[in-house]
């Protein structure tokens, strides 16, 4: 093609601003877009009578969330997910001094969740800490990995949305809720690994999701057969812990989405609050049970 050819043929150029070269084109309607016209979308661009489209498209609830959850540029400038990249590192930090020969077998013995540690008057001792130590250790470098790859694909989409303190104490209610489970249904076991607080995050997505007016199949999906797994038998698996930071976390998610307003913090700190002592005070019903 020629140079004047070139210059002749519209579709060189932005449909909106025919004086402007460009070779982007928008993902919806496939026509030519200037950088002034082109609004990022989930894959490529898109121009703005494409964009309009899509918001007249959204349903009265999506809208509605969108403006509730929506924040300033200048708040949301720093949308890294730092808390989830510290988790994962002092996740494996743990891990490794799990690995050194003569102190690892220790460090994990009195992080590592036991029912029975919790309670003097069955062992003598009173080890409050692997309530939410246990989120620490794991039994293998794949249970390791398979729990950081999940918090590290939820996290970085989670984490920003709800703030990095919202995002951590998510985190810490979903492990406790896990622990206070398998305290209640599975006394004697030893439990190791941050499933309860994984699953407490699969459990937000899925509330914040539904909030938000947003497709949640696929993550029902993967969460239902995550459960599942937990019941085969032949899984070393904690369904208990699951079961427990799953509904920890959904409940600590409906109480983000219900007090999203500024007026509203003290009282989601109190409903926070309330969540958390409500389930220690779980913990009085296992001496009633196996006493």
């Amino acid at each position: 093609m020629s140079t004047d050819q070139f210059r002749r043929n519209s579709d060189n150029y932005c449909y909106r601003h025919p004086d402007r070269q460009s070779f982007v084109l928008c993902q919806r309607c496939l026509r030519t877009i200037c950088p002034e016209c082109q609004t990022p979308a989930a894959v490529g661009v898109i121009c703005p009578e494409c964009l309009r489209d899509q918001q007249k498209d959204r349903t009265p609830a999506q809208r509605k969330a969108e403006r509730r959850w929506s924040r300033p540029a200048a708040v949301a400038s720093d949308s890294r997910p730092l808390v989830t990249y510290a988790i994962i590192g002092i996740t494996a930090v743990a891990y490794l001094i799990g690995l050194i020969p003569g102190i690892g077998g220790v460090v994990v013995g009195y992080l590592q969740f036991w029912a029975p540690a919790l309670y003097p008057e069955f062992t003598g001792v009173f080890q409050p800490w692997r309530l939410l130590t246990v989120a620490l250790v794991h039994a293998s470098f794949w249970h390791l990995g398979l729990n950081m790859l999940a918090l590290w694909l939820i996290g970085r989409s989670l984490e920003p949305l709800l703030g990095r303190w919202r995002f951590i104490v998510l985190y810490l209610l979903s492990a406790l809720g896990g622990s206070v489970a398998v305290a209640l249904l599975s006394f004697g076991t030893p439990v190791v690994g941050a499933s309860g607080a994984i699953f407490g995050l699969f459990g937000a997505l899925l509330v914040i999701g539904r909030h938000l007016g947003a497709n949640i199949a696929g993550i029902a999906i993967i969460l239902g057969i995550n459960l599942v797994i937990g019941f085969i038998p032949g899984f070393n698996v904690s369904w208990q812990a699951h079961v427990g930071g799953l509904v920890a976390g959904a409940l600590v998610a409906f109480v983000y989405t219900r007090t999203r307003a500024a007026r509203q913090r003290t009282l989601q700190i109190w409903l926070l609050i309330a969540i958390g002592v409500g389930m220690l005070a779980l913990l009085l019903v296992p001496p009633l049970i196996y006493g």
